[in-house]
Order: C-alpha cells, then structure tokens, then sequence
C-alpha cells in the first residue's frame, strides 16, 4: 500500500470505530417531574431536609433546595 492509501484506511477505520461506540445501546431515562413543597415552611438551606418533608407528603420520592429564594422542590417520576 501506498503511503495515501494506508491514510485514507487509518481514517476510515477510525471513523468507524468513533460511529460504532456512538450507536451503543441507549438508555431512556424517566422524566422528573417537580412541585413546590406543600408542607416545608422558611428557606430552605438544606437538601436533605427538604427531602425529609418531601418524602412525608404522597407521591413524592424527594427534593432539593432550588432558586434564589431558596425554596424547596419535591420531585417524583412523571
């Protein structure tokens, strides 16, 4: 093989190889969906806490502190 060749089929293989990893099995993730907590009262300075009083109200798998006035945000799968 010529030097352009053996070029052109380095290239092409690497190509493959970067196409075939990218066409791997995908995985589909489960939406989020969030709400204001119904129960937390004050800011919220902690995520876990937030969790705790997220997971005592039905439907709710937990939560986290969001946004500049630091309210707490109960999450659960859409």
């Amino acid at each position: 093989m010529d030097r352009s060749s053996l070029s052109v089929s380095v290239t092409f293989f690497l190509l493959l190889i970067l196409l075939t990893t990218e066409m791997g099995p995908m995985s589909a993730e489960a939406k989020t969906c969030e709400t204001q907590s119904g129960k937390f009262r004050g800011m919220c300075m902690s995520s876990t806490n937030c969790a705790s009083v997220c997971k005592s109200e039905p439907g709710f798998d937990g939560g986290h502190c969001q946004g500049f006035r630091r309210q707490c945000v109960c999450t659960k799968p859409c």
